[in-house]
C-alpha cells in the first residue's frame, strides 16, 4: 500500500516538530539541573577558606594571670588527686614549706566588635584575673605584640564580659547577626584557642535552638562544631560571617568535645554588650512577681480555657504590687507579646527598658483585665523579696486529719521559725503524704504549708474542708492550693477524687 505524497509530508513534518519540542524540554531540564546544582554549591561552599580569611583577623586569644596563695616546693609537680599528693605534702611539712604567692595562668578566646578595640568574651575567662593580655591573629595591619586589656563590664547571668584594648591602629572587627534567624541544620563556624593550641577553626551545624542550661536568661544555640577548653568566649559564625553566638560550654563526660557545644545566642549577647558599653553594668527590667507555669490541672482549677500564660504566686513590694497585680492572676500578655511560659516572661521583662510603662494583660476571676506597670530595675531589686504576710486571725486548732492524700494540722506558733513563716501567717502544715496519692506525684511533702485553698486564706482544717466541699459543689475536678516551702510560694491543683 503506497502512502499519499501529501500525507507523507505531514507525517514527516509532525515527526520533525515532535523532535524539536523534545530537544527544547531537554534543554529546559538541563538548565534547571544546573541551577539546582549551583544553589546546592552556594548552600555549602566547596571551601570555607574565604570565610575564614574574612573573619579570622577579628578573633583573639586571651591570656589571663592571677596571683594565688600557694606553697613553695613540689606543689604543681604532682597533679591534684594524685596518689603521691599526700607524700609530697608530708615532705613539705617536714621541710618547712612556706605559703608564698604564685602566679596562675589561663587561656581563652574572644572577638573584636569595633575598630577602637572593644572585645567580647566569657566572664568566666577573665573572672578574678589580675592581668589580661590579648593576642591578635597574625597578619598585615594587625598588632604584633600582646596588648593589655581592661574590663569594661561583666554579666555573670549570661557569662559575658566586655574588654577594651588601646591599639596603635584601627582593628578589624566582626558584627552580630540575628540568632533568631538561625535554623537547625544551618552551617556554622567556631573559632578560638582550643587547649592553648592557637588560632583554630572548626565547622558544624546548628544542632538545636533555645537551649536552657542553668541561668535565668539562658538562650543557647547547640552545635556539633568542635568546641574544647580554650574556645570559651570565641565566636560562632554563620555563613555570612556574622556572629550568632558566643561559645560558652560543652557537654562532655571527659572534658573534651563530643559534638555537644553551647553558644549564647547573639540576640542576648548584643543587648548585654550594649548596656556594658554604655553603663559598665546591666540594667534589666523588673516586674516584681513570683511566678510558675500554668499546667493543665491548674488551668482547669482557675477556669482558663487553654494551658497558657504564667501564674503569679506572690507579689512582694515592687512595681507589680504598686500597679495592682495580684497573686492568682495569670499573665497572658506582656507589652503586646503573648506570654508562653515563665522563661519567656522573664526574658521579655529583662529585655524591656527600665522605667518603661507596659501593658500587662491578666486573667482574673474569670475575666481579662489590663494593668499598666512601670518597670523597675532588676539589679536594684535583688534581695528585695518581701514576703506577703497576713491571713485571718482565727485561732488555729491542734487536730490532725487526712485529706486529699495528706495528713494536715494547723500551723502552731513554735513551728513558724522552722518553717520560715512570717509571724502572722496562718495555714495548715503537711505532716505526712501518702506516697500512692496524687499529692505525692504533685511534689507535696511533709513540712509544706497550705495557706490558701480555692483562692481563700485558711487557718484551720474546717476551712480546708469547707473549700473542698465548695469546689465539689461547683463541679470542679480539682482544688486550687497555695503551698509554701521554706517561705517560697507555689500553686498546686489537687485532684478532688482522692
Amino acid at each position: 500500500m503506497s502512502v499519499h505524497p501529501i500525507t507523507r509530508s505531514k507525517v514527516e513534518s509532525a515527526i520533525r516538530e515532535a523532535g524539536g519540542w523534545r530537544l527544547f524540554w531537554m534543554a529546559v531540564l538541563g538548565t534547571a539541573f544546573l541551577v539546582v546544582q549551583s544553589l546546592a554549591a552556594n548552600a555549602r561552599p566547596e571551601s570555607l577558606a574565604p570565610l575564614a580569611e574574612k573573619v579570622s583577623p577579628a578573633v583573639v586569644n586571651i591570656t589571663t594571670s592571677t596571683i594565688v596563695e600557694g606553697r613553695t616546693g613540689p606543689q604543681g609537680i604532682v597533679p591534684e588527686g594524685s596518689p603521691f599528693e599526700d607524700f609530697f605534702r608530708d615532705f613539705q611539712d617536714r621541710n618547712g614549706g612556706e605559703n608564698r604567692p604564685r602566679r596562675s595562668s589561663a587561656l581563652g578566646s574572644g572577638f573584636v566588635i569595633s575598630e577602637d578595640g572593644f572585645i567580647v568574651t566569657n566572664n568566666h575567662v577573665i573572672d578574678g584575673a589580675d592581668e589580661i593580655e590579648i593576642e591578635f591573629f597574625p597578619g598585615d595591619g594587625q598588632p604584633k605584640e600582646l596588648l593589655p586589656a581592661k574590663v569594661i563590664g561583666t554579666d555573670k547571668n549570661t557569662d559575658i564580659a566586655l574588654l577594651k584594648v588601646e591599639a596603635p591602629m584601627p582593628l578589624k572587627f566582626v558584627t552580630f547577626g540575628d540568632s533568631d534567624s538561625a535554623r537547625v541544620g544551618d552551617w556554622v563556624l567556631a573559632m578560638g584557642n582550643p587547649l592553648g593550641q592557637g588560632f583554630s577553626l572548626s565547622s558544624g551545624i546548628v544542632s538545636a535552638r533555645n537551649r536552657a542550661l542553668s541561668g535565668t536568661y539562658d538562650d543557647y544555640i547547640q552545635t556539633d562544631a568542635a568546641i574544647n577548653r580554650g574556645n570559651s568566649g570565641g565566636p560562632l559564625f554563620n555563613m555570612d560571617g556574622e556572629v550568632i553566638g558566643v561559645n560558652t560550654a560543652i557537654l562532655s563526660p571527659n572534658g573534651g568535645s563530643i559534638g555537644i557545644g553551647f553558644s549564647m545566642a547573639s540576640n542576648v549577647v548584643s543587648k548585654v554588650v550594649s548596656q556594658l558599653k554604655e553603663y559598665g553594668e546591666t540594667r534589666r527590667g523588673w516586674l516584681g512577681v513570683r511566678i510558675q507555669d500554668v499546667t493543665a490541672d491548674l488551668a482547669e482549677a482557675i477556669g482558663l480555657d487553654s494551658v497558657s500564660g504564667v501564674l503569679i504566686t506572690d507579689v512582694p513590694e515592687g512595681p507589680a504590687k504598686e500597679a495592682g497585680l495580684q497573686a492568682r492572676d495569670v499573665i497572658t500578655s506582656f507589652d503586646g507579646f503573648e506570654v508562653k511560659d515563665t522563661r519567656d516572661l522573664v526574658r521579655r521583662v529583662a529585655d524591656t527598658e527600665v522605667g518603661k510603662t507596659v501593658r500587662v494583660v491578666v486573667f482574673r476571676d474569670g475575666k481579662t483585665e489590663t494593668v499598666k506597670v512601670t518597670l523597675g530595675r532588676r539589679e536594684e531589686a535583688v534581695g528585695n523579696d518581701g514576703q506577703s504576710s497576713g491571713g485571718n486571725n482565727a485561732a488555729p486548732d491542734t487536730a490532725e486529719k487526712d485529706l486529699l492524700g495528706l495528713t494536715v494540722g494547723a500551723v502552731q506558733d513554735d513551728m513558724r521559725e522552722e518553717l520560715n513563716l512570717d509571724a502572722g501567717t496562718t495555714g495548715l502544715v503537711v505532716l505526712s503524704v501518702d506516697e500512692t496519692s496524687a499529692a505525692w506525684e504533685k511534689g507535696l511533702r511533709a513540712g509544706d504549708v497550705i495557706t490558701e485553698a480555692g483562692q481563700t486564706k485558711i487557718a484551720s482544717i474546717a476551712d480546708l474542708e469547707e473549700q473542698i466541699a465548695a469546689a465539689k459543689e461547683a463541679g470542679r475536678k480539682s482544688i486550687f492550693l497555695m503551698v509554701r516551702r521554706a517561705g517560697e510560694p507555689r500553686f498546686v491543683a489537687l485532684n478532688l477524687g482522692e
